[in-house]
């Protein structure tokens, strides 16, 4: 059960008693004043607290004492479990009914967090085992089998992995998520399971739908959900590296690029690197590469003049030593591009 610190109780006491003209304290379960508008009564113990733990009803001080002030102490009850007791001091029938004001904001504030912190423990047990899941080799015990079973995945089924860039749930796409598994990644990314169903493209094509920034990346139909994986986020790299006119692609049109991009062909830095401060440069590298090195392609895609575009090709032979209006050089030029995504 979530209890309260010594900070988020003195917190409450000081907002409080801006409003109520009396002094709060706020006791945990042990009786031990925590929070107070008089700071030196931190860390005393409370007897009139201990008494109202004990019996689970309001204890009020009549008289002051030499360690009690008069006024009332309720027992702050969560569950059926006492976490604490808030005390106010002033003449019981005048802080009374503030009494039960200050005990309904802490009882909240209590059960809010503990709440909250439900939801991130939930979270974080959900991100720690789809991270097991995604690198997961070999054949799945039946613990694991069992363990996937609350997300709705089973795991004798196979699988395609649907990897969602740039992805902001609507309420449409919303329900179409909660047809098939789906897990957060980051703010902006997402990750589908279709289970049994090699073709996706269908699905895709919804998922695009009033999503103009989406990229979407599927696997092949895996027995393995960590090699589904492997292979959209793989496909999705050429996507972010090339940036072409299409938002989708698949495992297989990408798996040749995909393995260019990991080969490892040359020891020396990739000259793409060079392009990375000249926006305009790289995007007119990848225009010139999905255009099939059309220049008046490129051109009308860019909207500049040809000549603008002889400009930029040239500039990025200078930078990077390479011609991209050579086919070879244009190749490595490629090459060296997809590498910076692998």
């Amino acid at each position: 059960m979530f209890q309260l610190s010594e900070k988020q109780a003195q917190e409450i006491v000081d907002k409080m008693m801006m409003d109520i003209p009396y002094n709060i304290n706020i006791m945990n379960d042990q009786g031990i004043i925590i929070g107070s508008g008089k700071k030196e009564r931190v860390g005393t113990v409370h007897k009139a607290a201990v008494e109202a733990l004990a019996t689970g009803q309001m204890v009020e001080v009549i008289e002051d004492t030499l360690y009690e002030k008069k006024g009332t102490n309720e027992p702050i009850v969560i569950g059926n479990t006492r976490v604490g007791v808030i005390g106010i001091s002033g003449r019981p029938e005048e802080v009374r009914p503030f009494c039960n004001i200050v005990k309904t904001t802490v009882s909240l504030l209590i059960e809010q967090r503990t709440a909250l912190e439900n939801l991130m423990s939930e979270a974080n047990r959900q991100k720690a085992w789809l991270e097991m899941l995604l690198a997961h080799q070999g054949a799945y015990s039946q613990k694991l089998r069992k363990e996937a079973a609350p997300y709705k995945i089973d795991l004798l089924l196979k699988t395609t992995v649907l990897y969602l860039k740039h992805f902001s749930p609507e309420q449409d796409q919303a329900k179409l998520m909660l047809m098939h598994p789906s897990f957060q990644l980051d703010e902006e990314t997402w990750l589908m399971l279709v289970q049994n169903r090699p073709d996706t493209s269908k699905l895709a094509a919804q998922l695009l739908l009033q999503q103009p920034k989406l990229l979407i990346a599927s696997s092949r139909l895996e027995s393995s959900i960590a090699e589904g994986y492997r292979q959209a986020k793989a496909a999705l790299n050429i996507l972010l590296a090339l940036k072409p006119a299409a938002q989708a692609i698949t495992f297989d049109e990408a798996e040749f690029l995909v393995k260019l991009s990991q080969a490892k062909l040359s020891d020396k830095a990739g000259t793409a690197m060079k392009l990375d401060d000249t926006a305009d440069l790289l995007e007119t590298l990848r225009s010139f590469i999905n255009h099939n090195c059309s220049v008046s392609q490129t051109a009308e895609h860019l909207n500049i003049h040809r000549n603008t575009l002889q400009y930029r090709l040239k500039r990025i032979g200078g930078i990077t030593g390479k011609d991209p209006r050579n086919l070879l050089q244009l190749f490595e030029l490629t090459y060296e591009l997809l590498a910076l995504y692998k």
